[in-house]
This record gives C-alpha cells, sequence and structure tokens, in this order.
C-alpha cells in the first residue's frame, strides 16, 4: 500500500490511495510528490464548506506539469467525502497535477464520478479546516509499504 504524507503550514494530514480504483492518479501525484513538484506550492483555491484546492506550480488555478491524464471514475471509492483527495480538471481528461480535497460530504455529490478520487486523508482531517487560500504544502513524502 502506498501512503503520504502532506506536510502543511498548518499542519500534517496522512494519506491512504486508491491504488485499485485509480492507479494512474496515485501514480502521477506519487510521481510528482518524489519529483518535489509539491513541495512549496499553496493552495490556491479554498471555498468553505467545499474543498481546498492545489498542486498549480503557477498559483493562478491555470497551472499544471505540462500534460493531461484521463479520469478514471468507474471504481468503488467514486464518492467525494470529508477528506477525499479528487483531481481538479478544466473538463474531462484534463487533470494533471491540480488536486482538491474536501470539506465534507455537503456539496460535493455533484463530483461524484465527474472528478478521479484517488485518496484519503486518514489522520490529521483537523489541517483541512485550517488551510486557508495562500497556505503551504511544505513537503509531500510518499510511504511504500512492503507487501508480505
Amino acid at each position: 500500500m502506498i501512503k503520504a504524507e502532506m506536510l502543511t503550514d498548518k499542519g500534517l494530514m496522512k494519506i491512504e490511495f486508491f491504488e485499485a480504483d485509480a492507479p494512474i492518479h496515485v501514480k502521477n501525484f506519487v510521481d510528482l510528490s518524489k519529483s518535489g513538484f509539491y513541495d512549496g506550492l499553496t493552495f490556491h483555491r479554498v471555498i468553505p464548506d467545499f474543498v481546498i484546492q492545489g498542486g498549480d506550480p503557477d498559483g493562478t488555478g491555470a497551472g499544471g506539469p505540462g500534460y493531461s491524464i484521463p479520469c478514471e471514475l468507474t471504481g468503488n471509492n467514486q464518492y467525494h467525502d470529508r477528506g477525499v483527495l479528487s483531481m481538479a480538471h478544466r473538463g474531462r481528461n484534463t487533470g494533471g497535477s491540480q488536486f482538491f480535497i474536501c470539506h465534507s460530504r455537503r456539496n460535493t455529490a455533484h463530483l461524484d464520478r465527474n472528478h478521479t478520487c484517488f485518496g484519503k486523508v486518514v489522520e490529521g482531517l483537523e489541517v483541512i479546516d485550517a488551510i486557508r487560500e495562500g497556505s503551504k504544502i511544505i513537503k509531500v513524502t510518499i510511504i511504500e509499504d512492503e507487501v508480505a
């Protein structure tokens, strides 16, 4: 199982990924994280009781890694709930590096099977509520557990 620790200036969030449901998105996030892509970026969009969004190297909401990945919308975990990590995009199959984390299930049902859910914050949920526009991602560390 692959996990991540996202250290922000508001605290630490521990993430577990939905590898079976969204392998392309998980690999993409892992590869970007290992390269240091997310380190130092900000949460450029924060909508209370909805989402916090980050992963834009430009900080404008229009930036990305220079490529797009296809949506993965058919898995069992494709429901936006508190702590769910999902891919932001400008339309189907245009995601790249921008992601959002949901505040709650309220106000997010319309995102189900439209944006790929690829993980969930399992520790540090209170950090989601503390994030404000401009809050920084200090470092994303990937933890790959050995399967016996």
